[in-house]
């Protein structure tokens, strides 16, 4: 099919071109929408706040709040841990690390993921 753009009558084939041509776009916007409510909807079943940690072994955090308020957090068994922005081990966050600690919106005393930090100042890079 040739699609002819001289000559009369012809605004109708242009229209249904141009909704050819739109219509990826369309559908990206939709899929980013989308994705961007879904995200929305996961950051909000989760609450995180930073301390600093007391002790810490396979199934549990001892940690002080930052106001020196001691208190601890079961850790679930895929809980995700990094040092400095990196995956790490239980193992590698030692005593007196500044963490991150998040926990499910519903559930504050079990930890799905801590944030450690040793030689970074802040907690700006992020492991996947």
């Amino acid at each position: 099919m040739v699609l002819s753009f001289e000559g009369q009558g012809n605004s109708a084939t242009k229209g249904v071109y141009m909704m050819y041509r739109m219509l990826p776009l369309v559908a990206l916007g939709l899929a980013l929408f989308v994705s961007a409510a879904s995200l929305a909807a996961k950051e909000a079943d989760v609450k995180s706040h930073d301390g600093k940690v007391v002790s810490i072994n396979e199934d549990k955090l001892v940690m002080t709040d930052k106001n020196d308020k001691e208190h601890s957090h079961a850790l679930t068994a895929d809980v995700k841990l990094t040092c400095d922005g990196k995956v790490c081990k239980c193992e590698d966050i030692k005593s007196g690390m500044k963490i991150r600690v998040t926990t499910k919106k519903d559930d504050k005393k079990t930890v799905t993921r801590i944030e450690a930090l040793d030689k970074n100042d802040d907690f700006t890079k992020r492991a996947k």
